[in-house]
């Protein structure tokens, strides 16, 4: 019956649908190729991109397309903005008169653009598979590119997951295992870049951070060192140079002495000039001079040699005479070095040739000298010397590639076929700059170019498949859709099945619904069920199928956020926009959605709730500053400032007291958006940049929590303070051991609350032994007895609290919990259940718990705890609760099937696990289910899961062990 007269549901008319003259005019089906004049379209594109960029540089992926409409509907604003102050009407009401309500006829979900494989723990333990064959091999070059390679395949593999933590160590590991410069250039590069270091005010490019992995000087080391670098692996360079100053005197005086104890026998012209040259000095520059001078050559007998026309000035050969003698360049100006590398490959000079390539390669600094250098580079075919100025342009990037000139050397197929001319046209080179460009702009002219070129280096099937599908969705937003196709296409001939998305996009944009409703339906049926499967074909789809399909898209995949919104906008058409906001509410209660954040602030705009709309939209600008919202295309920042003058200003203390509000009753949006607003009032202030950042962490928004983190650094008042914020930013992003060193250097020029904190929190981040953790509380006392506000104290005493229960001090914690509480820090009620617990007082634990979750707007996670101190009917009741408002949460998951294992009901406690892996690959949830299978006798399945598991996590002891046993019950 489903299938009866399939085909008249897509007869009528279809609204993305595109007749040959919009098809022409969007670009569908255009050329992408790259000739001479399109590079040059793409460099005034990528001039264009530079002077149009925001001076703030503190975003995150963003949409960057304005509409055509953009300047009309700022003069409606404007016009309307005016009259409100004349009680008219209202700005707000006009701009949503003229927009009117997106709708479920014009929303649609993102192809995303990374790797996702139908079935990621099959992929992942793959994966992990090849990684222990090549590791457990001989160290060869051959060998380590394969696993550098390895790494960056799990990189790619594992952004979807979002965890930026597990992406870095991938690229550390990346690094870790490069031996030529090239990949070392970009794998430091990227490492720089993903903790987005360019943000860091008064922090050099070029400058050293004190590790091996990331120093600029050690990138120029070709091969590995004869140990294998690790990520905390000190960098000498600064003690290097040092010692260098310091035998610079030495060295000069052996010049001299050299100089005045060797005699020249030999003369050569050059020009009207001759310059005196130590005979035999010069034939050991290489075979052919020293043929011609001790050979069977004229020149042999002469004691006068012309020697003009050999593309050698005066100057120059002063210097090869001085070179001869000392081996040293570093007295001449560049110039004359590169006359000398360009002599060295004319004459085989092939010392002078590596000495004038390192010698070049260690001054260049900036990008004017990295532009005018790489030419020359090339041209002379210096490696070292076209390494460092790529590094420059690297270590540069997001702004380097505004830069009209350093596209000129990335972009086009000439400049790739130039940079093949030293070995240079690697995947991994335009990998880096395609992931930069795209995270720039989905539509500009140096991204497609960039992912053309990435695609032309790809030579694995990952690569080609990954390179297609990116190129696929950067011409899917641009609205090539023949282009796009065929890319997509192509991607899936290459093995990533999720391209047929792409390919059924494409056919839905240029009119051919039922073409991509077909290829969807016989996607599912021909492959494991995935959430994203439905989400596209309910695209295709029309009345209650469209929303079954939605409901199972929700059903196997909760963190995709289209049917949310999908079912919201169809309550709004059904005259029920509370209804939708209350849809919306379910999404942005586990997980805080820039587009649902925008959606919502719609909905509220509509019905003039115009409070809630600005909450919303501070806590979306919070997470992205320079958001464009998908509907409109209006710059939110402005959208903010046209509601703003319909309501009531706060003054900043009325936004502290709203603070300790929302913070006491767990409203972590509310405490975004009052935040922001405090930063408005008060630009700058670090403090409350801190605090913007620990929110963000709260709400696992971890880009944007760096940022916010940076900005408290950039923006801190004196030395003592920017040194606690470089510890957070370190100790977030892997170096534990240089986090506590700031906080001990703050401590040294005051004493503060946030120093004393941040050395107990990274100490505390380990399992503690009696005597370290008694020396915790002691940093946690020295903290509360320092000036801070009730926020950071309430924090304070709930983490002392915590030490102390570990500890054994059960009252000792008890007082720190209700001190917490006498200052509204609501999460301790957690703390003092606890305490209750382990004095087997059951009841009144459930009992703290229940306060919690009265009181606390976001409380996922109280019903989790609570679920501890009952029974087991009422615990799953209170977990079935938890997985509804937040289906993320992986703990009940696991409780569940526990009890289905306790029950011998085996299959059906795999497949409670199987629900949540299917979406969120978690650790502890495959370390779980290889114990399962394993206790089954299924040691395959056990296998696979500790593989894919120790893909996430290579150190996890536990996993470790059960993997070894699970090896050897198998072999």
């Amino acid at each position: 019956m489903r299938g009866l007269k399939l085909s008249e549901r897509f007869k009528s008319t279809q609204v993305h649908a595109l007749s040959s003259s919009s098809e022409k005019a969007n670009g569908g089906g255009g050329s992408t190729s790259t000739s001479t004049s399109n590079n040059n379209k793409a460099s005034n594109k990528a001039s264009s991109m530079a002077s149009t960029k925001s001076n703030n540089n503190n975003n995150s992926k963003h949409r960057t397309k304005l509409p055509y409409s953009w300047s009309k509907l700022k003069s409606i604003t404007t016009t309307t903005a005016t009259t409100t102050n004349n009680n008219t009407p209202s700005a707000i009401s006009n701009l949503v008169a003229s927009l009117q309500l997106p709708s479920t006829e014009t929303i649609e979900p993102t192809i995303e653009p990374f790797l996702k494989p139908i079935n990621l723990i099959d992929s992942l333990a793959e994966l992990y598979n090849r990684m222990e064959c090549s590791s457990s091999c001989s160290p060869s070059q051959p060998q380590k590119e394969a696993m550098l390679l390895l790494y960056v395949e799990q990189y790619s593999l594992l952004r979807g997951i979002g965890d930026q933590k597990i992406l870095r160590r991938c690229l550390r590991m990346a690094r870790e295992n490069a031996e030529d410069v090239i990949s070392k250039v970009v794998t430091s590069a990227w490492l720089r870049f993903e903790r987005r270091d360019d943000e860091l005010v008064g922090l050099s490019p070029m400058e050293c951070g004190g590790y091996v992995l990331e120093c600029p000087k050690k990138n120029l080391e070709h091969g590995l060192s004869n140990r294998l670098c690790s990520v905390n692996d000190k960098c000498q360079c600064h003690k290097d140079s040092s010692k260098q100053d310091n035998f610079t005197e030495i060295e000069n005086v052996n010049a001299n002495v050299c100089l005045e104890t060797e005699k020249s026998d030999v003369l050569f012209c050059v020009g009207n000039e001759g310059i005196g040259c130590v005979r035999y000095k010069i034939a050991a520059l290489s075979e052919p001079f020293g043929a011609m001078l001790y050979g069977g050559f004229l020149e042999a007998k002469m004691k006068k040699i012309e020697f003009s026309g050999n593309g050698i000035c005066s100057e120059g050969m002063r210097a090869l005479e001085f070179y001869s003698r000392t081996k040293r360049l570093e007295l001449f100006s560049p110039m004359i070095v590169l006359e000398l590398l360009s002599f060295a490959n004319r004459f085989c000079c092939e010392d002078l040739k590596c000495d004038c390539d390192a010698y070049l390669a260690s001054i260049v600094w900036t990008i004017d000298e990295a532009l005018i250098l790489i030419d020359y580079g090339i041209e002379e075919r210096a490696k070292l010397l076209v390494g460092s100025c790529l590094q420059v342009l690297l270590r540069e990037l997001p702004n380097s590639l505004h830069n009209s000139k350093v596209v000129k050397v990335f972009c086009s197929y000439e400049a790739k076929a130039r940079l093949a001319m030293v070995g240079y046209d690697s995947f991994l080179l335009y990998y880096f700059l395609s992931q930069v460009a795209m995270e720039e702009s989905m539509i500009s002219k140096t991204t497609v170019m960039l992912l053309e070129r990435m695609r032309e280096c790809a030579s694995e099937r990952w690569q080609k498949a990954l390179a297609f599908h990116q190129l696929g969705c950067v011409l899917l937003e641009r609205k090539e859709y023949k282009d796009a196709q065929r890319c997509f296409e192509a991607a899936v001939e290459a093995g990533h099945v999720y391209s047929m998305a792409g390919v059924a996009r494409t056919k839905y944009k240029l009119g051919q619904p039922y073409s991509a409703y077909k290829l969807i339906s016989s996607l599912i049926f021909g492959h494991k069920r995935a959430g994203w499967m439905y989400q596209e074909r309910s695209l295709y789809n029309m009345g209650k199928e469209k929303s079954l399909d939605l409901d199972v898209a929700t059903e196997l995949d909760p963190s995709l956020s289209f049917p949310y919104k999908y079912r919201a906008l169809e309550k709004v058409e059904e005259k029920q926009t509370k209804e939708g906001i209350m849809e919306l509410d379910k999404f942005i209660g586990f997980k805080l959605s820039p587009d649902c954040l925008e959606l919502r602030a719609w909905l509220y705009i509509s019905l003039g709730d115009h409070d809630s709309a600005i909450r919303d939209i501070r806590a979306l600008l919070t997470i992205e500053p320079n958001y464009i919202t998908s509907h409109g295309k209006i710059n939110a920042e402005y959208l903010l400032q046209l509601l703003s003058r319909r309501v009531q200003q706060k003054s900043q203390g009325d936004c502290w007291m709203q603070l300790y509000d929302q913070w006491s009753s767990v409203d972590d949006v509310g405490s975004l958006a009052i935040i922001h607003q405090m930063l408005e009032n008060d630009p700058g202030k670090s403090l409350l940049e801190f605090r913007q950042s620990l929110l963000l962490l709260r709400l696992n928004c971890q880009k944007a929590a760096m940022r916010s983190l940076r900005l408290a650094r950039n923006h801190s008042s004196s030395m003592q303070e920017r040194l606690i914020y470089e510890g957070w930013i370190l100790y977030d992003t892997g170096y534990r051991k240089e986090a506590l060193a700031r906080a001990d250097r703050s401590i040294e020029i005051q004493r503060s609350f946030e120093a004393f904190f941040l050395k107990a929190y990274v100490l505390a981040d380990s399992n503690l032994d009696p005597e370290s953790a008694s020396y915790v509380i002691q940093l946690l006392q020295e903290a509360l007895k320092c000036p801070s506000d009730g926020l950071r104290k309430g924090q304070a005493l709930n983490n002392l609290g915590s030490i102390y229960v570990d500890s054994g001090k059960l009252e000792l914690a008890r007082e720190c919990y209700s001190n917490a509480l006498a200052i509204r820090h609501t999460r301790a009620h957690q703390g003092l259940a606890r305490v209750y617990q382990q004095k087997n007082q059951r009841k009144a634990a459930y009992d703290e718990m229940t306060k919690l979750i009265e009181k606390a707007e976001s409380n996922a996670s109280a019903y989790e705890k609570r679920s501890e101190y009952c029974d087991r009917e009422m615990a799953k009741a209170d977990l079935d609760v938890a997985t509804q408002m937040d289906p993320l949460r992986t703990y009940p998951y696991r409780y569940r099937a526990a009890v289905m294992m306790d029950e011998q009901r085996e299959n059906e406690a795999v497949e409670e696990l199987s629900k949540v892996i299917n979406f969120k690959p978690d650790l502890q949830v495959l370390h779980l289910r290889a114990a399962f299978y394993e206790s089954m006798g299924d040691l395959s399945s056990a296998l696979q899961d500790c593989q894919a598991a120790l893909c996430l996590d290579p150190n996890h002891a536990d996993t470790l062990e059960l993997y070894r046993r699970t090896q050897k019950l198998k072999s």
